[in-house]
């Protein structure tokens, strides 16, 4: 009796082409921002140049710090909808202090909203269990009374932008933004902190299986209120980032930034339910979402069809990536 041997199938290309994408997450972001920039480069030949680059450079920067904030929060289940109403708190404050205070303590009473908000929310969704949406939502709001009561307090007195934050926020040294000299410490130790740090771990942790953390041992509530505390410091250090390169203090200042920060972690593979997701990909869905912005700008598209369009791509991304990585 004789049985014959059954000779395993070679993958196909395409399988091995998608196994290769989803052990390698960034390649596809990666690949998606060359097309975008190639995109750009035929429709406005020459616009991509040292000069593009670096104003690139300068508005992705604030977006990726904030959507850091984002990737934080995701990763433990949550999300935090005030870091823009703290990042324009902080630089409404700081443009209206420094006129009348000494630069270190305009800096510490701008940065003072920020811990508070971020105190507030922390012990709202670890203490008091209220969900991270509602509870981030309620203090912006919050946030963006304060704020007007105090433009009404301070409307004599006028604004000002600090010379140093001007050189942060526009400067070029050598031909690379200056921002770059707060965002590359800030972008390594986020990373840092999410992949070599117990901290990181508790995250990662908490997001998975928030029960599973809890029995181990895991203080959840000192967990969260340090993330979102954590979150705020870095919107608040984001708007005086933001208004340097800006140079007008508003009451809005970087509330266009909310929704895309949250889409630019999730387009760099940030699970919205929590556990899953790292920083390097979100500063490359700053930029991916940055380019797209341009090229929507030079398209010279109306705001409700770019609206439209910039949504319909978010979500293609989206979709295409998470089902990268559910294939894995």
């Amino acid at each position: 009796m004789t049985s014959t041997a059954t000779m395993p199938q070679p993958a196909s290309f395409g399988r091995r082409l998608k196994r290769f994408m989803a052990d390698r997450p960034l390649i596809p972001l990666i690949i998606l921002l060359v097309i975008l920039v190639l995109i750009l480069q035929v429709l406005r030949p020459g616009i991509v140049n040292e000069r593009w680059i670096a104003n690139t450079a300068k508005f992705a920067i604030p977006l990726a710090i904030l959507a850091g904030c984002q990737t934080m929060t995701m990763l433990t289940s949550g999300i935090d909808l005030s870091v823009g109403t703290v990042a324009t708190m902080s630089a409404f404050i700081m443009a209206t202090q420094i006129v009348n205070q000494d630069p270190t303590v305009a800096f510490i009473l701008a940065m003072l909203p920020a811990v508070l908000i971020g105190l507030v929310n922390g012990i709202g969704v670890g203490v008091f269990r209220v969900h991270p949406l509602i509870m981030t939502l309620g203090t912006s709001l919050i946030g963006t009374g304060f704020l007007q009561v105090y433009q009404r307090t301070v409307i004599a007195s006028g604004a000002r932008i600090p010379d140093f934050l001007n050189w942060l926020g526009t400067g070029l040294t050598y031909g690379f933004p200056n921002a770059l000299f707060l965002f590359v410490p800030v972008a390594v130790l986020i990373v840092f902190t999410l992949n070599r740090t117990g901290f990181g771990r508790l995250l990662y942790a908490v997001g998975d299986n928030e029960r599973a953390a809890r029995l181990s041992g895991v203080r959840y509530w000192q967990v969260i209120t340090a993330l979102y505390v954590i979150s705020s410091l870095l919107a608040g250090i984001t708007g005086l980032l933001y208004i340097g390169l800006i140079k007008a203090p508003s009451l809005s200042l970087a509330e266009p930034l909310v929704l895309p920060s949250v889409a630019a972690a999730v387009i760099g593979g940030t699970s919205i339910f929590g556990g899953r997701g790292g920083y390097t990909g979100t500063i490359v869905g700053a930029l991916i979402l940055t380019v797209l912005t341009t090229l929507l700008t030079i398209l010279h598209m109306p705001e409700g069809g770019r609206r439209i369009l910039f949504g319909f791509i978010v979500l293609f991304v989206t979709a295409a990536y998470l089902r990268i990585i559910e294939d894995r």
